[in-house]
């Protein structure tokens, strides 16, 4: 079936709520590269939102998928274990930065790691509130939605949410939000909200993802977990888009030195496999009943060989150097535009999680949302798939593949590039 007919039959049958606004539907893919189902060639700077950091369709990955299938496809692990969970839990106990040994359990998606997360918290402290940050995403479930920093369009039609969830402001001093500030609005948090005897997590991004693409510095990672040390609370670093080497380490965290009690994660796991992780102290992580944690098809047999495959690949590939000299790369150029173009300002990275913001007026950071939507739209016209994010829906972030030929890489960038010359003054 052609673009018409599957735009056709996405008009009849999918809920307006669930379609894609996209006209071009994935035939095949590769690496960094997408074949629509008119034959289009497309340049893929989003990667499924982070998930495709070793690239579409990695043939080490597809060939353990491959493997997987002759074996096992589903036995529900809390029914009939098998091997591959098992492993994967070893290895991510190995490589996760959490305070101790960690333990570990897997689920689907992200927004399930953090609901468990939750969870575990709760069960290990005894205590219910839950702190969160302004621009923080943490997925679409209902105690997710409730922990989101931003309102629409997550939470906008779905009436109330949970309870016991509070809000501490987000470091971004680009938006006048100083490190101080945050900290200050974090205790008074705890001063006139929640209670931190009755607090049992603050949850966390090192780098918003939804939120914009700002990391949180060393300095303030450090003082939130004195803070969690200080009252007994536990610290969830919500590692689900910036983990799995988006940023040079293979969590963001690991820049700061800081140990959590807690990390989820799931983008780019299993290079486009669902599966996401729970990953904490194992005190912690035992501190909820037998069978208190799981679901049907969590962890399943073929997300976990995906795994597996992708942590070879991180190892042989050297994904992690991949991924700073990509940013380093990106970082090049932003600068270049941030000097060109009247309307890029603040660009950023860590390794190659990067972004700009795009502005109205760069002497106050005037948010420019109507040319940032028109330079995706734009850039999607020439071939491009390009992503935009942030508080105020001005952000421009680059996911594409850490694998990505560097001639396609330029051939994304100049397009971007043109795209701006078109749309803006410089």
């Amino acid at each position: 079936m052609n673009n018409a007919q599957l735009n056709e039959l996405k008009t009849r049958y999918v809920a307006s709520g669930a379609a894609s606004p996209a006209t071009q539907f994935a035939e095949r893919a590769e690496n960094a590269l997408i074949w629509d189902a008119d034959g289009n060639r497309i340049i893929d700077f989003a990667g499924g939102i982070g998930v495709l950091n070793v690239g579409h369709r990695h043939p080490k990955v597809v060939q353990a998928v491959k493997d997987q299938l002759d074996k096992v496809m589903h036995t529900c692990q809390t029914v009939m274990p098998y091997e591959g969970y098992v492993k994967v839990a070893e290895k991510l106990s190995q490589l996760t930065p959490v305070r101790g040994h960690g333990k570990v359990m897997l689920a689907n998606s992200g927004a399930e790691a953090l609901e468990n997360a939750v969870k575990v918290a709760r069960a290990a402290t005894g205590r219910d509130n839950v702190i969160c940050f302004t621009g923080g995403y943490h997925g679409r479930t209902f105690m997710t939605m409730a922990m989101n920093g931003k309102v629409a369009p997550y939470a906008t039609d779905f009436g109330s949410m949970p309870g016991n969830v509070f809000r501490a402001p987000y470091p971004v001093p680009y938006h006048g939000v100083s490190e101080e500030d945050a900290l200050n609005g974090l205790k008074m948090t705890l001063k006139t909200d929640a209670n931190p005897r009755d607090t049992a997590a603050i949850v966390l991004e090192p780098v918003l993802g939804e939120g914009g693409f700002y990391a949180a510095s060393a300095s303030f990672l450090k003082a939130v977990r004195e803070i969690c040390d200080e009252h007994g609370m536990l610290l969830i670093v919500d590692e689900v888009q910036s983990g799995f080497g988006r940023t040079g380490k293979l969590f963001a965290i690991e820049h700061s030195g800081v140990e959590p009690d807690i990390i989820t994660m799931a983008k780019s796991m299993a290079d486009g496999m669902p599966i996401s992780a729970v990953v904490g102290t194992d005190k912690v992580m035992d501190a909820s009943g037998g069978n208190s944690l799981g679901g049907t098809y969590t962890g399943s047999p073929v997300s976990c060989a995906a795994t597996l495959a992708v942590l070879e690949v991180f190892e042989e590939e050297k994904i992690l150097e991949k991924s700073q000299a990509l940013g380093d790369k990106l970082g090049e150029r932003f600068a270049k535009w941030q000097q060109d173009f009247a309307c890029v300002d603040n660009v950023r990275h860590l390794g190659a999680m990067a972004a700009f913001d795009v502005v109205a007026d760069k002497a106050n950071h005037t948010p420019d949302a109507e040319l940032t939507g028109a330079l995706c739209k734009k850039a999607r016209e020439k071939g491009l798939i390009l992503l935009s994010c942030g508080l105020y829906g001005n952000t421009l972030r680059f996911l594409m593949p850490v694998t990505i030929e560097d001639e396609v890489l330029q051939e994304g960038l100049d397009i971007v590039e043109t795209c701006l010359k078109e749309l803006s003054h410089a």
